[in-house]
């Protein structure tokens, strides 16, 4: 019996038990009755949630949406706001308390909402939470709490298992009524809490069910509002540093009137750094109920191809982005061109001929162009030149007219559009001429509505420049919110780099798992829950540094590890075979768990025969007369051991001893059994593309290239892995994690599985060897 049915059954249960009940644990039903129970029997009256009204219990609200039960809600105006919510059932029975709550609402889940998980180890944890939660309020003793559960945070994603529980729900409200975590919020020491905190909120239940309190309930106003992030201060987002937090001020932002986007430049796959802007411009798209564009800054016809445009299409699907529209600055061409006219007019825009290399000493020398004293008639005559795209008009570039004796270099008249003759891939041969970012971007923001754009520090320089354009070209003020661009160690993000990758043919393609693009890294078996869930960990922080990818693979263990299934593969080279001489008769065929903490993850058949397979580098390690025990079976004693000329083991007699203590050997070995059926395996490990640890702009790219940054092993799996699927994650026991690029098709064809990072191991080759540094 599960969910509603039970509680009805319980009650009809507890309906009939005698006045006096035994003190034991068991209560004996009336058989009759049970058995007559009616469909209208089953179905009981909502029960009924009465609380404070200044204080609504929203930890238990989002609970019960997210379980699917209804309630009735009754605020009580009389209730002082220090009493207990309670929760009240048709026969006047009654819960007190919001763990308590929590706990019916969790067992009741007509959903599959896994708040209360049915593992004995997580759910006794998630009680244990429940029951120290109500201790978290107001007093003397709060900021040791909140140190406890800071350093519990530092190590683990949720309170409790992988996912969000009602062990995070009863935290998080009483989180949010204490009026000490205002001023204690913003500590350093409180980072991993107010993660955790961003991370509850991301929630869509959370957020949906927090934003219907507010505006029903004023008295909720406080605690929502913190658990919605929208809680204002005095500060300007531009003299706020957030560390790990969303919690930011967006200058201007109001609900239902921010408007963000998503630009990028169809010239090669999303990498992390894209999906770290992407997953932002949603976040604050979605937390303001206001809109999220995804456009397509296709202004290099050169370098941009329907491909990249299809592929990052993908990659937008894959983060989980949801835009309310697609656009692309080449919808804008027409009216960017008008502008340019109309700037050549003013006086704003001149057309300069100055070869490049002379242009770009001139502007770094502050020497104003030759050009520059054109006039208006000469500049609108090569103008056209441009459109045409004539001999002359090749040679020219639009620049603006702005100081060239300012201190920001980006202010020093900037290229405004270059003639190109490359077809356009969705305009084709319509225009020569085209608008440089710095030029579309200001006024196609402008020009769509956008509120806010987000944009990495290193652009940070040219926020000047982005007004000076939207002031000349007559548009509104786009707000600006700068934060830090993401920086991986032994990794180059710029996508001309990576294309030279590519284009020299030591990748084959952009979702190479080397790569740090979201293709590349969800081939190399990156959870896109994990790489979310790392994007959340940095917030719209400002601070720049250089990262170590361990953090990253780290988070993703822990999404892996609690449910992908085992299998064993043992080495070819040098592998040894041992004879059992005692071993049965024929093969013995026996059923083993995939997961031994994780039943979802069913049944394997392992054979069990007198001659098994061991790894040279396991065989090696062994010692006549010792006790050792096969995984999955049981013990056994070696009798003889057979080595070769050359020390190399080949060949090991041993005896079982099932009777023996597992806990009482000092080898564990994976072992497979001497059949056909084994599956061919490559085993396929790879290393840093690059060799030096930060890569500087002076840097030779080309000396920096590892040339060894992949290693593949022969090896043979057991005979299950023949039913793994392209893109499922594994765990070779002893061996790691790895993921299916290739599933098994024949004897002739390996399996090709790829090591998935667990983030403490060290990738073998620069890291090891030191290089670099």
């Amino acid at each position: 019996l599960v969910g509603r049915r039970s509680i009805v059954v319980l009650y009809h249960l507890f309906q009939h038990r005698s006045s006096s009940p035994p003190r034991s644990l068991a209560v004996r039903p009336h058989k009759p009755h049970l058995a007559s129970l009616s469909a209208t029997d089953m179905t009981l009256p909502n029960p009924i949630l009465h609380y404070p009204a200044n204080v609504p219990p929203v930890a238990a609200l989002v609970a019960a949406r997210i379980c699917g039960v209804d309630l009735t809600e009754k605020p009580e105006k009389d209730w002082s706001s220090a009493a207990s919510a309670t929760l009240v059932f048709q026969d006047k029975a009654k819960l007190r308390g919001i763990p308590s709550i929590l706990r019916y609402l969790a067992r009741s889940s007509t959903t599959s909402s896994a708040l209360y998980v049915s593992d004995p180890v997580a759910s006794t944890m998630i009680d244990h939470v429940l029951d120290q939660s109500s201790s978290i309020s107001s007093g003397v003793a709060f900021q040791t709490v909140c140190a406890s559960l800071a350093e519990h945070l530092a190590s683990t994603t949720y309170l409790v298992g992988h996912s969000l529980t009602i062990a995070d729900l009863a935290v998080w409200g009483q989180l949010f009524s204490a009026r000490q975590w205002d001023s204690l919020k913003k500590l350093p020491a409180h980072s991993n809490i107010v993660r955790w905190l961003d991370l509850c909120s991301m929630n869509e239940t959370v957020a949906q069910v927090t934003s219907e309190a507010l505006a029903n309930r004023p008295g909720a106003k406080r605690a929502v509002a913190q658990a919605d992030n929208s809680e204002k201060n005095s500060k300007t987002a531009g003299s706020k540093d957030t560390g790990g937090s969303f919690d930011i001020d967006l200058e201007g932002a109001s609900e239902g009137n921010v408007v963000t986007r998503f630009p990028p430049e169809p010239s090669g796959y999303l990498h992390i750094g894209h999906a770290k802007a992407a997953l932002l411009n949603q976040y604050f798209a979605r937390h303001y109920k206001g809109k999220l564009i995804i456009r397509f800054d296709d202004t290099n016809p050169s370098k941009e191809k329907d491909e990249f445009v299809e592929n990052i299409l993908d990659d937008c699907k894959t983060l989980g982005l949801d835009p309310d529209v697609i656009t692309y600055t080449s919808d804008s061409f027409p009216q960017i061109l008008e502008i340019g006219t109309r700037l050549i007019k003013e006086g704003q825009m001149y057309i300069d001929d100055t070869p490049m290399e002379r242009m770009r000493d001139e502007r770094i020398n502050r020497i104003d162009s030759a050009a520059r004293a054109n006039t208006v008639d000469t500049n609108l005559k090569l103008w056209q030149d441009m459109i045409e795209g004539n001999e002359k008009g090749l040679s020219c570039a639009a620049r603006f007219r702005m100081d060239m004796q300012n201190d920001n270099g980006a202010l020093r008249d900037p290229v405004a559009f270059r003639c190109n003759l490359t077809p356009h891939h969705r305009t084709g041969t319509t225009y020569k001429v085209y608008p440089t970012y710095d030029c579309a971007c200001p006024f196609v923001d402008a020009l769509e509505g956008v509120t806010h754009a987000l944009r990495t520090s290193e652009y940070r320089d040219r926020e000047a420049q982005y007004r000076w354009v939207q002031d000349m070209m007559g548009m509104r003020k786009v707000h600006i919110w700068d934060y830090s661009r993401l920086n991986f160690v032994y990794t180059t993000l710029s996508k001309r780099k990576l294309q030279w990758f590519v284009d020299q043919g030591h990748v084959e393609r952009w979702d190479d798992p080397r790569f740090p693009t979201v293709q590349g890294m969800k081939r190399r078996g990156l959870q896109i829950e994990a790489l979310k869930e790392f994007i959340l960990m940095q917030g719209a922080s400002r601070n720049v540094n250089l990262m170590e990818w361990e953090k990253l693979w780290t988070l993703n263990k822990r999404v892996i590890d609690p449910v992908c299934p085992r299998h064993v593969a043992v080495v070819d080279q040098g592998r040894v075979l041992l004879t059992l001489l005692n071993g049965p008769a024929t093969p013995e065929v026996v059923s083993v768990p995939r997961h031994k903490k994780h039943p979802p993850a069913g049944t394997k058949l392992t054979t069990r025969m007198s001659q098994i397979w061991l790894e040279q580098i396991d065989a090696a390690l062994l010692k006549v007369g010792e006790e050792i025990t096969l995984m999955d079976w049981g013990n056994c004693i070696v009798k003889k051991i057979d080595v070769d000329q050359n020390g190399g083991v080949i060949g090991i007699d041993a005896e079982l001893h099932l009777e023996g203590s597992v806990k009482t050997t000092k080898l564990k070995l994976t072992w497979l059994p001497k059949i056909d059926e084994l599956v061919p395996l490559t085993l396929v490990d790879f290393d840093y593309l690059i060799t030096k640890k930060k890569v500087e702009e002076d840097d030779i790219f080309a000396d920096l290239v590892n040339l060894n940054s992949e290693v593949r092993t022969i090896t043979h799996g057991d005979a299950n892995m023949r039913t793994l699927l392209k893109g499922d994650v594994l765990q070779l026991e002893r061996k790691g994690y790895f993921i299916v690029d290739e599933p098994f098709v024949s004897a002739s064809s390996p399996m090709v599985l790829f090591s998935i990072p667990d983030g403490r191991t060290r990738s073998w080759g620069v890291s090891v060897a030191g290089l670099g540094k």
